[in-house]
């Protein structure tokens, strides 16, 4: 299902300039039935690649060979920026699959804090508190504090005090 779930959202994560790239332990003729049945039964074309890890030297690498499971390996996902830098690392269970809307929205908001220098609350865009919303780092001096009041009175950005503001984007 995880296939077929990354592919109907593939257009979605290319929009935000991501590759996706699927690893499995197994061998490559496992992936070239994996990619037809879907195919042929789903009628879903798989555009993205699919790496076989036969000997699991990457899966091993990476930590997700499922401990106490053999070869079996733990869902995984990794973010890694343009620079190279992991910045997530989600783990399943091999019961649950993964979920595309919170991968997205990692992504999206892993862009708009380095584009924006901001923190992304809980749950955004739908925040229970600051709504679409994005948090400003804390101010660092006094100085920065005041003017961030000042801003704030001006409308420029919205504060519950000077440690704890917000602004949309």
């Amino acid at each position: 299902t995880e296939f077929v779930a990354f592919q109907k959202r593939y257009e979605e994560f290319k929009k935000l300039n991501t590759e996706l790239v699927g690893l499995s332990i197994d061998q490559v003729f496992s992936h070239i039935k994996w990619v037809e049945w879907i195919k042929d039964k789903l009628n879903i074309e798989i555009k993205f690649p699919v790496i076989a890890d036969d000997t699991g030297r990457v899966a091993n690498t990476l930590g997700i060979i499922h401990p106490g499971k053999g070869t079996n390996t733990v869902r995984a996902v990794f973010i890694v920026d343009p620079k190279g830098v992991m910045r997530a690392m989600l783990y399943y269970p091999q019961e649950l699959g993964r979920n595309m809307d919170e991968i997205l929205r990692m992504i999206k908001g892993l862009q708009t804090s380095d584009k924006h220098g901001v923190a992304i609350p809980a749950n955004w865009p739908n925040n229970e508190i600051v709504g679409d919303h994005v948090i400003i780092p804390p101010a660092s001096s006094e100085k920065e504090a005041e003017e961030r009041l000042k801003a704030a009175k001006s409308g420029e950005i919205e504060c519950f005090d000077w440690w704890f503001c917000h602004k949309k984007i």
